[in-house]
């Protein structure tokens, strides 16, 4: 569609040179790539194929393995997989915080024990809540944030309740003039940031959210995903884009081609 326009979408290009630059500058060539199975969407496992058709792409050697048959060698003293491969390098689907409380959890401090992970364990702190309550603490009154506390909505009168480790929706709770929603879900035990609550776009009862992709520091896609309510959750849509911008050249050569053999 709209050939002659452009997207805001260089993740593809973005991720293959990210692996390229990854491989030559670790010197590793193979790569383990591991999602949950008790996921049952199907989600995690198309992105986590997606993820090492890319990295295949960039040439690395690339193993598919589940979350729950990685092994631990007591010999090696390292993470294996079930052909007791050492891993050494890993990107997973997977959340830090859950990793962290399973049975192999403790041997994820040992640094030296420890494969490459992709995304590294600093991520945690930016997948946590609280930086929500941390940035406005550091910056209030910024224009790019809403006014966010832990534990307590503290002067808010109108608020979103957000479980520090949330995903998708679970357990979130709004409140507001002619809102009052609480969604399921089995987060909450965490903790609790209370954000000011700021109603989303409305297109004829479409609710879009943006969401930005950052490959090696740099923002290099847009993706927006709309909801039929104030809660952006698991049924919500992700709808394409196009930005007042020509295609490039190539791309619509592309599009020419593709629209004769069709």
């Amino acid at each position: 569609m709209f050939p002659e326009k452009d997207q805001w979408n260089g993740i593809h290009e973005a991720l293959i040179r990210q692996w390229k630059k990854m491989q030559y500058r670790t010197g590793m060539s193979t790569l383990h790539i591991a999602h949950s199975e008790a996921e049952e969407s199907g989600e995690d496992w198309m992105t986590a194929a997606y993820m090492r058709d890319v990295a295949s792409q960039a040439g690395w050697t690339t193993i598919g393995i589940n979350m729950s048959d990685i092994g631990w060698d007591p010999n090696l003293n390292r993470f294996v997989d079930l052909d007791n491969f050492m891993i050494s390098t890993m990107f997973k689907l997977y959340p830090w915080e859950l990793m962290m409380k399973e049975p192999f959890g403790h041997r994820l401090l040992h640094r030296a024990h420890n494969p490459r992970w992709v995304e590294p364990a600093w991520k945690m702190l930016l997948s946590n809540k609280a930086l929500l309550a941390a940035l406005w603490h550091l910056y209030p009154d910024h224009p790019n944030l809403l006014p966010a506390y832990l534990n307590e909505p503290g002067p808010l009168k109108e608020w979103v309740a957000k479980p520090l480790h949330g995903r998708e929706g679970d357990n979130i709770r709004i409140h507001a003039p002619g809102i009052s929603l609480e969604q399921p879900g089995g987060y909450g035990r965490e903790g609790w940031c209370y954000q000011q609550f700021h109603s989303l776009p409305d297109f004829d009862g479409n609710h879009p959210v943006l969401g930005l992709w950052v490959v090696d520091g740099e923002s290099v896609g847009c993706g927006i995903r709309e909801s039929d309510g104030p809660i952006t959750d698991y049924f919500c849509r992700f709808v394409p884009n196009t930005i007042d911008a020509p295609a490039p050249l190539s791309a619509q050569a592309h599009s020419s081609k593709a629209g004769i053999a069709l």
